[in-house]
């Protein structure tokens, strides 16, 4: 096997302090020399899934592996690739293929780990980040693996511990800061979740995360989804056993109604106001799809609340019908919020343009075969 030209080293240490153009710059003007280097290739590779353009990376990567076969970092980054890609299956291969190249090298396994997680497959992740951690106890990349394998298993507490003392090794890990700061806002740790996004951001201005930083308003929005239907549907039923079978439960639908816009109005205050105004600056970042959806999403929820008010106080029965009628578009919201996030992502927006060239693929050859099909039954009908 091959080991590294000079240039390899120069462009991977500009790559490590985020300066990913000039890496590619020079790892680019390296290749117009040597353009079969499998080494120079993977960094390549590296550094456009850095700067999100996966498809790029992927076709490097397999170009690397195509120029030199045994090297198992080309694998890794092709692994990788696949991960982002939401190519989990291929991602798993890839990434043992090259375990099996290189079993003592600790960050195959790492990966391994990380592929096996993101298909949802965490006793095979567990096993396999704990190999690599044999191999190298003291890594950090295998501490946020644990971190991320944990986090995805729903072991909130295992996440933070991992992930915690990868800090203390390294301090200013842009990742793992990050990492703490969505595991605090699962917690609703509101105040120190948004700290830390801010200062992470801060600090690596290249990898601040935008979405991330509107968990506050996104988070609110899910809640109150699910509250708001069935705050709605409660009070809606009160209502009309009230109206047309045992009177008594009207006026308690009132206070349930009063009572339950309150507890959501609450909810919001609760994790809105701590926030302060970053989730909001942000909210104006995202991309358009995500935003127009969040933005009526919010609307919709605040009107849908004044209507279970208003019926506490007015008494109208088709209020809360309402407030109730408001849900299925709040879920349709939902649905665009989360495509707007999907088309913005490079990852997502390549698996869903895979996935409508294979139903357009399966399309077309089921109307071939239908074709043939019918041909074959009118040929053996005129024969008959």
């Amino acid at each position: 096997m091959s080991s590294p030209p000079g240039a390899y080293w120069r462009a991977q240490k500009l790559a490590e302090v985020g300066h990913y153009a000039e890496a590619e710059r020079i790892t680019r003007a390296a290749l117009a020399e040597s353009p079969a280097d499998g080494w120079l290739l993977t960094l390549l590779a590296s550094v456009l899934r850095l700067q999100r353009d996966y498809a790029a990376a992927l076709r490097t990567a397999e170009a690397a592996i195509e120029a030199e076969p045994t090297l198992s970092d080309a694998h890794l980054e092709r692994a990788e690739d696949l991960i982002v890609l939401v190519r989990t299956r291929e991602a798993v291969d890839s990434a043992a293929e090259a375990v099996r190249l290189s079993p003592s090298n600790a960050s195959g396994h790492f990966v391994l780990a990380r592929a096996h997680a993101a298909a949802r497959q965490f006793d095979p992740a567990r096993a396999a980040v704990a190999h690599g951690r044999t191999l190298d106890p003291a890594s950090v990349e295998g501490l946020l693996t644990v971190a991320d394998i944990e986090r995805d298993a729903g072991n909130r507490e295992a996440a933070l511990t991992a992930a915690q003392t990868a800090l203390a090794t390294e301090p200013d890990n842009a990742y793992g800061r990050w990492l703490v700061a969505m595991l605090d806002a699962e917690k609703l740790k509101v105040r120190r979740s948004m700290r830390a996004l801010r200062e992470v951001a801060r600090d690596h201005p290249a990898r601040a995360d935008i979405v991330s930083m509107t968990w506050p308003i996104r988070g609110v929005l899910t809640a109150l989804r699910r509250g708001l239907a069935a705050s709605a549907a409660l009070v809606t039923v009160l209502m009309l056993i009230g109206t047309w079978w045992w009177p008594p439960a009207e006026p308690f639908a009132r206070v349930v109604a009063a009572v339950l816009a309150a507890v959501m109005a609450g909810f919001a205050a609760r994790v809105l106001i701590p926030a302060g105004r970053l989730p909001w600056r942000c909210l104006a970042l995202l991309p358009k799809l995500m935003r127009r959806a969040d933005t009526a999403g919010l609307t919709l929820t605040g009107v849908a609340v004044a209507l279970l008010v208003l019926y506490a106080w007015l008494a109208w029965p088709p209020l809360p019908v309402l407030a109730l009628a408001a849900t299925p578009l709040l879920w349709l919201l939902s649905l665009l919020e989360l495509l707007g996030a999907g088309l913005d992502d490079p990852g997502s927006r390549e698996a869903l343009h895979a996935w409508t060239n294979d139903l357009r693929a399966w399309w077309q050859t089921t109307k071939k075969d239908l074709r043939e099909t019918w041909k074959d039954e009118n040929t053996t009908h005129n024969n008959g």
